[in-house]
């Protein structure tokens, strides 16, 4: 897959960690900031899982955290998102804060997010008669955890 430039690592970085995130996204039927009624994004909960399919951390939030099974996590401030095709949420890039713990999260600059399938809020209707219902959107995407060279 050819990586958009929008979500691509700055050079000077490594991937250190691939992983396939898992899970379900919740979304909410709100009103929004601009007073219209629509989905919103309310978080993820994911496995992270390497090649041979073991877990080997967890992704959820708000705040979007990603967790490794050694306790050492990182949060993040998204600096990009590329469409990436109907009913499929965006590829992303997001740049890491610190670490908190020690661990395999701990010296991670960046988080890409690619190859998503599925997690995109809701088709159905989002109105006054649905507002407050909550729907779990199943989804999958390859987050890439990036270290400094």
């Amino acid at each position: 897959m050819e990586v958009p430039e929008s979500v691509t690592v700055p050079k000077g970085n490594d991937v250190a960690m691939e992983t396939v995130g898992v899970g379900k996204i919740k979304w909410a039927c709100e009103a929004k900031d601009d007073g219209t009624m629509g989905w919103v994004f309310k978080g993820p909960d994911a496995a992270l899982n390497d090649a041979d399919g073991k877990q080997v951390g967890k992704y959820y939030g708000p705040p979007a955290t990603w967790e490794s099974m050694d306790g050492s996590k990182i949060t993040g401030t998204q600096l990009a998102v590329e469409p990436n095709g109907k009913g499929n949420i965006p590829l992303q890039l997001v740049e890491a804060n610190p670490a908190e713990g020690e661990g395999h999260m701990q010296g991670v600059t960046y988080v890409q997010r690619l190859n998503t399938q599925g997690g995109a809020a809701p088709e159905m209707a989002c109105d006054d008669a649905h507002k407050d219902k909550v729907e779990i959107v199943m989804y999958q995407a390859d987050y890439l955890f990036y270290k400094a060279m």
